[in-house]
């Protein structure tokens, strides 16, 4: 069986949480026999058309982009070329793009949509958007949301109901190597005091200013993996309230964030907008056993992460309730541990990527 992914964007141009599970899939469903193409776009699309763990990652190339949709004239030919090929069209929403590329293109293929998140930033444009994306909506066969919490909070979804299933988000452990002792200890001696740790992208959705505003308000060690366009500006926040308990660490290396998972105390993730539709970081701290700190903002965080069971889950944008969170978990070590067995637990019921792979095969079979 051959599958088509298509998405705006694919390793190596960038490799965030969308393009994260379009391999998982593409990698876990290999084992069953499917054979997965990825077509994105890409401003060097002859590099950067490459092999990548079993598929192949084609490229248009990328004409332009607004308001975080990329557009492409190329695209058109390279999708009815490769979608010729396929018993299956697997598309990943949001992308109007996309939308165009399907509805002109009218392929005979069973076509599904992975539903990853709700338009919520362009809220304007949404409004001249949606007569598009709901005849794309309706002409695809199935869409599958990431959670339960998701089909439950969205209008869009709703309105599709008897043709969306739900299909978690999953993550292979093989792919997080445990940290050598002496990279551990490298940054135990770095960072002696316990710490709870934030990984992800600063941008405007996860809270990372909500964040800071609470490490005022506790003495316990916060460090931040990642950067952003949110970074100087946090940065700035930071220096000016003298945050000596936050430490910006960017990008680092992936055996670096693992050790700092098997160190931490715990796992923060103040996304307060609906933006943050899963949170796979989320599933990276249960995979290694860490109580976690989410906001209840109606989407599958608060799947990943349940309340008093997993860790805690507070009010969005109040950091005092978020400075309250991480002060329990980190002054009751005994709490904290069985938060983050029952995490663990939680993944291993819920969300490995073997299990997701298992679940998409079966849809594409049917």
């Amino acid at each position: 069986m051959r599958v088509l992914h298509f998405f705006k964007t694919y390793w190596p141009d960038t490799f965030g949480g969308i393009e994260r599970t379009i391999h998982a899939i593409a990698k876990g469903t290999a084992k069953y026999g499917v054979q997965s193409e990825v077509l994105s776009l890409s401003q060097a699309p002859l590099q950067n058309s490459r092999e990548l763990d079993g598929h192949v990652a084609y490229k248009a190339k990328l004409d332009l982009e607004f308001a975080s949709t990329g557009f492409s004239r190329e695209v058109f030919g390279r999708f009815l070329e490769l979608s010729k090929k396929a018993d299956v069209i697997h598309y990943h929403f949001p992308w109007p793009m996309m939308d165009i590329v399907h509805l002109t293109s009218r392929p005979s293929k069973p076509t599904i949509v992975t539903y990853h998140s709700d338009i919520v930033k362009q809220r304007m444009l949404l409004q001249f958007y949606k007569p598009l994306m709901h005849c794309f909506l309706r002409s695809v066969d199935k869409i599958v949301a990431t959670s339960p919490n998701y089909v439950a909070t969205s209008e869009v979804l709703r309105r599709y109901a008897e043709k969306t299933t739900v299909i978690p988000l999953g993550l292979d452990e093989a792919d997080y190597p445990r940290a050598s002792e002496a990279l551990k200890a490298h940054w135990r001696e770095k960072f002696p005091q316990p710490f709870f740790l934030f990984v992800g992208v600063l941008r405007y959705y996860k809270g990372v200013h909500i964040l800071l505003k609470a490490a005022r308000q506790t003495k316990l060690d916060i460090l931040l993996i990642g950067g952003g366009p949110m970074e100087v500006s946090l940065k700035a926040y930071a220096r000016e309230h003298r945050l000596e308990n936050v430490h910006f660490l960017g990008a680092l290396p992936d055996a670096d964030k693992t050790a700092l998972l098997e160190l931490s105390t715990g796992f923060v993730f103040p996304s307060h907008l609906r933006s943050e539709a899963f949170g796979l970081s989320l599933v990276e701290a249960a995979m290694f056993g860490k109580p976690m700190i989410s906001c209840e903002i109606g989407t599958g965080t608060s799947f990943v992460n349940t309340h008093e069971k997993t860790g805690l889950v507070v009010k969005p944008n109040d950091p005092v309730d978020l400075a309250t969170a991480i002060t329990r978990l980190g002054e009751n070590q005994r709490e904290s541990l069985r938060f983050g067995r029952q995490a663990r637990d939680a993944y291993l019921e819920k969300f490995r990527a073997a299990d997701m792979a298992s679940h998409y095969v079966k849809l594409y079979e049917n």
